[in-house]
């Protein structure tokens, strides 16, 4: 009897870890035309998604912070584990994470940015080719309403930044911690990798594109809804409060949460647990 127990319950055990490692994180690449290198990016792809060929799925572009990678939301942010637990539960739908690379820790000599700047053109790289090559391979995304974006701190106004300058593109954006402007000092040098992004960031901040849009556009703006999360400690927070009442005096659809925590993973972590359900919600 004592045996028949053992085997039942060694039976489930491997039934349950079958079930959560259908889910499956996959390291891939493209050749950029654009950048003119091999760019790296991860995904993450929903129990079924190997079984059930034939499903299409939203997706949701997850931009990492500076000095970081494609791997950093995995490796530092436990991204997979708790969308493994949010979909499991049901308080997530199934849909594929897509996580680029925009970055390195060695910001004099590798590039750091999701903006187009002199000798980076980024985000042409993101949206000729990296968006349209993912989606056809991975069964995901292919219209505005199946597509979200969020991100962390230069992720974070990354993410901003792409949902203000492709309104058909996203529907709801979810920046934690964003870094949104920077003050600027002149013209950068051209092989100042970190002085020309904070010049981009500058530039491309949301603060000016609001104020500047016509009427027309901000009707389209306003289809997009935004969550801005960001920690009571976070030296980013006045940006993040600024935007928010910025959004909310234009009349966007838009939500804040300031929680306990800075600007650190921990916070990033738990940020997830809020931005899944939240994207969930608007999908179409």
């Amino acid at each position: 009897m004592k045996k028949t127990v053992q085997k039942a319950l060694c039976l489930l055990v491997a039934f349950m870890f079958a079930t959560s490692a259908d889910a499956a994180v996959i390291r891939d690449s493209i050749k950029s035309e654009v950048l003119g290198v091999q760019r790296y990016f991860m995904v993450y792809v929903p129990a079924g998604f190997q079984r059930e060929t034939d499903r299409h799925y939203p997706v949701l572009y997850l931009l990492h912070g500076l000095t970081d990678d494609e791997r950093s939301w995995l490796d530092k942010g436990q991204m997979d584990r708790v969308a493994d637990e949010l979909m499991a539960s049901g308080e997530a739908k199934q849909m594929v994470i897509v996580m680029p690379c925009a970055g390195g820790p060695d910001t004099k000599n590798i590039w750091n940015g999701y903006f187009n700047m002199k000798g980076w053109a980024y985000e042409d790289h993101f949206f000729q080719e990296l968006l349209p090559a993912v989606e056809k391979k991975y069964r995901a995304g292919g219209s505005r309403d199946q597509r979200a974006v969020a991100g962390l701190s230069m992720g974070g106004g990354g993410s901003v930044g792409y949902a203000l300058g492709h309104p058909d593109m996203f529907f709801a954006c979810y920046a934690m911690s964003a870094w949104l402007n920077s003050e600027t000092r002149g013209e950068a040098a051209p092989d100042d990798k970190m002085a020309l992004l904070t010049a981009a960031v500058s530039e491309r901040n949301p603060f000016t594109k609001i104020d500047n849009a016509s009427d027309a556009e901000l009707s389209t703006l306003r289809q997009i809804k935004f969550f801005i999360d960001c920690g009571d400690d976070d030296f980013l927070i006045e940006q993040n409060y600024e935007l928010y009442k910025k959004l909310r005096l234009k009349r966007f659809d838009a939500q804040m949460r300031v929680r306990d925590g800075g600007h650190a993973w921990e916070y990033w972590h738990n940020a997830l647990r809020l931005c899944l359900p939240f994207v969930s919600r608007n999908f179409k």
